[in-house]
Order: structure tokens, then C-alpha cells, then sequence
């Protein structure tokens, strides 16, 4: 069977190999395609049986050009590129890689705020510029130093990665409250369950671990900032849309909001235009917590099995039934 990768690249930039997926079928890999609807999509897909992508947009018209289409693979856990109700309709599941960076993504969390508490690469430059050795005293620092011991983490969503972060955050002497719609035993190890009010009113520091749903939308607003602690701190690696940019940087420039670590944004890539690019103490990254290598290698693990099950007639990973 044909397999094409849409867009193959920033899975695997060369470090990796398409070997597992070429034992499965007859394979064509394009770095990258398109990121907003386009003809492109159906042309390269052509008469290929099997889709492989991440970012690439799978739209109702796409599928309907592309009529051999019998599986879309996504190289990642978020799907919602994909027309995925229609192509339940015309019998195509759509399977993806559900877990896979669970350590690294709650490790790149604990490092913003890291980075935030310390500012090591600020340091690093000003060392290296040669403040340091013309300084008058023997050390210096140039943000306030922020000690996490005894103080408040408050996690919005304590699933597997949510999970992974308390952990860290429990290694750290912090004590960690979390909020859930859908409390567990596991969770009930590592942190309190509190309402989402309470989380907002004591929290020192504030992460974003929960899926993207139309209730969590802009779950970081203007309101919702108002009932948090004054100098409160930001972390978002999970979905761009779970902040109302505008409101954070407006409470960041305040200072409402101390400061914020963001791997991700609304609109990716980031437009010129998004408000938090000027807001003051906001560290953003181009949405990589997931990309160790090691991670990427489970996501090209998977897909191939998620693959080889579907082949074999028993497919795993969907989320279409």
C-alpha cells in the first residue's frame, strides 16, 4: 500500500530513520506541504492509501479528492487538523500517538519556570560580555531570585503529564494542588484537589497541562486573573488557545502576572502581531517541549505500529470510532 508523510521534517529532521514505515509499505516523505488548506494536500496524497502527518490539514474536501484514502496517521497526540467526524462518515480512522512525551513535556515545564526563577541564559550572556569580571562586587544578579521551596504550584489538569510535573514539583518541596474534572487515585497521591477557584486563589505558580476543549478555551482570562495571586507565574506547554493573549499580556505589563514560560501560542507560528512578543517577562518558545529525540523516536514507533495494526486488521489508537 501507498504511504505518504505530509509533512515528515520536524519529526524527523535526519536523526531519525523512515525505515519502520517503509517495511510497511510503499513510502514518499515531503519535509513539509502546508499548514492552511491547499490544493497541495490532495496532490501529494494522490492515490495513496495511507496519510501520515502532523500538521498538515486534513479537510472534508481534501478527503473528498483523495478517494483511496483508507487511514490518516497523525504523528502526534492532537488531531484536530483533521475533518476527523467525516472521515469517520466514510469509514477512515484516524489514529494517533497518545502517549509518547509524558516525562519530557512535564521536565520542559519544570525548566521555564526554571528559567524564570534564575534566568540562567540572561546570566550566561552578561557573564560572557564581560559584567562579571568589571564588576565591583564579587557576584551579581540582575532579576529577583526566586526560591520554589514551601511555595504553592497549582496544576490545571492532572493527567499523565500533569502527573509527571507534580512529581518534579514534589521534589522540590512545593506544595502542589491540583484541578480536575475527572479526579483520580493516582493523582490523589501526588497533589490536593481543589476547585478551580481555589487553585486560581492560592497558587504561587499556575501550569496549563489540560486538553483544548470548548470549556477550557481562554480558561486564562481577564477574570480569571483577577482572582489569582498578585506576582503569580505562568506556565503553558499543553495548547495556545487555553489563554486569552491579550488579557495575559495586559497582566503581565501590569504585573498582575509576574511572568509567563509558553511554549505555545494561539496562532503557530507565531504572528508578529500577538500582543504577548512585547508584554514584559514572557519567555516563549517555538512549541518544543516534545522534541528529544527520544521522544520523537517513540512517536515513529508508534505510528509504525499503529500502522502495522491497521494493516492487520485490528487498528489501534483511534479516535474516531
Amino acid at each position: 500500500m501507498k504511504i505518504v508523510v505530509l509533512d515528515g521534517y520536524t519529526e524527523n529532521p535526519g536523526d531519525l530513520s523512515w525505515e519502520a514505515l517503509e517495511a510497511l509499505g510503499d513510502v514518499t516523505v515531503y519535509d513539509r506541504t502546508s499548514y492552511v488548506e491547499s490544493d497541495l494536500i490532495a496532490e501529494r496524497i494522490g492515490d495513496a492509501g495511507i496519510v501520515v502527518m502532523n500538521k498538515t490539514p486534513i479537510s472534508k474536501a481534501t478527503i473528498d479528492k483523495c478517494p483511496n484514502i483508507k487511514l490518516i496517521a497523525v504523528l502526534a497526540t492532537g488531531y484536530n487538523v483533521i475533518d476527523y467526524n467525516y472521515a469517520k462518515e466514510k469509514g477512515i480512522p484516524v489514529v494517533n500517538v497518545p502517549t509518547y512525551g509524558t516525562q519530557i513535556v512535564g521536565q520542559y515545564a519544570l525548566g521555564l519556570l526554571l528559567e524564570i526563577c534564575s534566568h540562567y541564559g540572561h546570566h550566561d550572556r552578561t557573564v560572557k560580555e564581560g559584567k562579571w569580571e568589571s564588576n565591583a562586587d564579587w557576584c551579581y544578579w540582575d532579576y529577583p531570585m526566586i526560591e520554589l521551596y514551601g511555595k504553592t504550584a497549582g496544576i490545571i489538569g492532572l493527567g499523565r503529564i500533569g502527573q509527571a510535573t507534580a512529581r518534579l514539583l514534589n521534589a522540590l518541596d512545593m506544595n502542589v494542588i491540583a484541578y480536575d474534572a475527572y479526579e483520580s487515585e493516582a493523582g490523589k497521591k501526588l497533589a490536593e484537589y481543589v476547585s478551580l477557584d481555589e487553585l486560581f486563589a492560592k497558587s504561587d505558580v499556575i501550569f496549563l497541562h489540560c486538553p483544548l476543549f470548548p470549556e477550557t478555551e481562554g480558561i486564562i482570562n481577564k477574570e480569571n486573573i483577577a482572582k489569582m495571586k498578585d506576582g503569580v507565574i505562568l506556565i503553558n506547554n499543553s495548547r495556545g488557545q487555553l489563554v486569552v493573549e491579550q488579557d495575559l499580556a495586559d497582566a503581565l505589563n501590569s504585573g498582575k502576572v509576574y511572568a509567563a514560560g509558553l511554549d505555545v501560542v494561539s496562532t503557530e507560528p507565531i504572528k508578529g502581531d500577538n500582543p504577548l512578543l512585547k508584554a514584559k517577562n514572557c519567555l516563549i518558545t517555538p512549541h518544543i517541549s516534545w522534541a528529544a529525540q527520544a521522544s520523537r523516536q517513540r512517536i515513529m514507533d508508534i505510528t509504525a505500529s499503529n500502522i502495522r495494526a491497521f494493516l492487520d486488521g485490528e487498528p489501534v489508537n483511534v479516535v474516531n470510532k
